[in-house]
């Protein structure tokens, strides 16, 4: 039995990405992600118009008037989400934290997904696979895996990249559209991921939030709470070679993800906690749109 407090949040996250997949999304999205190419569909005969290059010849042989070919979309995909469970992204410093965001936007490509007749799953990782949901494409499996994005009890606080991409490479050989929901704050995953991105079409969402840039602006001593191994620090951001060397490791392992992304070819959608998330979604869209 879910509390009553997970129904309420199931039920605002869906009237909420209800509205924006009916009003501004649907449509975006399936110019966007289209099927695995074209399948054969019928025979009929030949009309004005037609392309001469779709002639049937067997079958026109066979009744003396000219057929054609007919294809069409194979629309049918399948749409993973691949979810960053770590202790990392329970981080905010505003009003939401970095999961709220991730759920929310999840939950916003799921049912855009569900709309366009995809099918949808989910793969929640830690340092463990934590939750693996098959898919399925009806609109209460959607609500499913919402449902477990926003109750889920992890068994491992730490990030492991490498791992999820591991499993997503032996375990679906089949082309599929994968949404990376992460913070990426890891390392050592490069040559899995860039696997992954090769069979599939990878979009990562990175999650941010301004106080990783505002701490290195301040002076003074600061506790630090590891939340993912649980250690605590005491660091005097008075000491400017300290200031230096805390920037110089988010930007180094900043750079470092967003080399791969350029290496494999990726555009990939930054989200930080103090900004709606739908302007960087559609800016996405359009840039992704233009390159059709």
């Amino acid at each position: 039995m879910l509390p009553q407090e997970i129904i309420k949040k199931i039920r605002l996250i869906d009237i909420k990405t209800r509205l924006l997949v009916n009003e501004m999304f649907s449509g975006e999205y399936h110019s966007i992600f289209k099927g695995r190419g074209i399948e054969f569909s019928e025979v009929r005969e030949y009309s004005d118009g037609d392309d001469i290059r779709s002639i049937d010849w067997n079958v026109t042989a066979r009744f003396g008037r000219p057929y054609v070919k007919v294809y069409e979309e194979e629309r049918e995909l399948t749409v993973i989400i691949l979810f960053d469970v770590s202790s990392s992204t329970l981080f905010g410093s505003r009003q939401m934290r970095q999961r709220d965001i991730m759920v929310e936007l999840a939950a916003l490509l799921l049912f855009s997904a569900v709309e366009n007749n995809d099918k949808v799953e989910a793969v929640l990782f830690s340092d463990i696979i934590e939750k693996f949901v098959p898919p399925k494409k009806e609109r209460t499996h959607a609500l499913r895996i919402l449902r477990e994005l926003l109750y889920m009890h992890t068994r491992h606080r730490g990030t492991n990249l490498k791992l999820a991409c591991d499993f997503i490479n032996n375990t679906h050989p089949r082309r599929s559209i994968i949404f990376v929901f992460s913070d990426f704050y890891d390392r050592d995953y490069e040559k899995p991921f860039k696997m992954m991105a090769k069979q599939h079409d990878v979009i990562p969402i990175v999650f941010r939030d301004p106080l990783e840039e505002i701490i290195a602006e301040q002076s003074g001593l600061f506790i630090l709470d590891d939340m993912e191994t649980g250690t605590r620090r005491i660091i005097d951001l008075a000491d400017r070679k300290t200031r230096e060397l805390y920037l110089q490791n988010l930007k180094a392992m900043r750079m470092e993800r967003n080399r791969l992304f350029t290496s494999t070819g990726l555009d990939y959608i930054e989200v930080s906690t103090d900004r709606p998330y739908i302007k960087p979604l559609f800016e996405f869209f359009d840039k992704r749109a233009r390159k059709l």
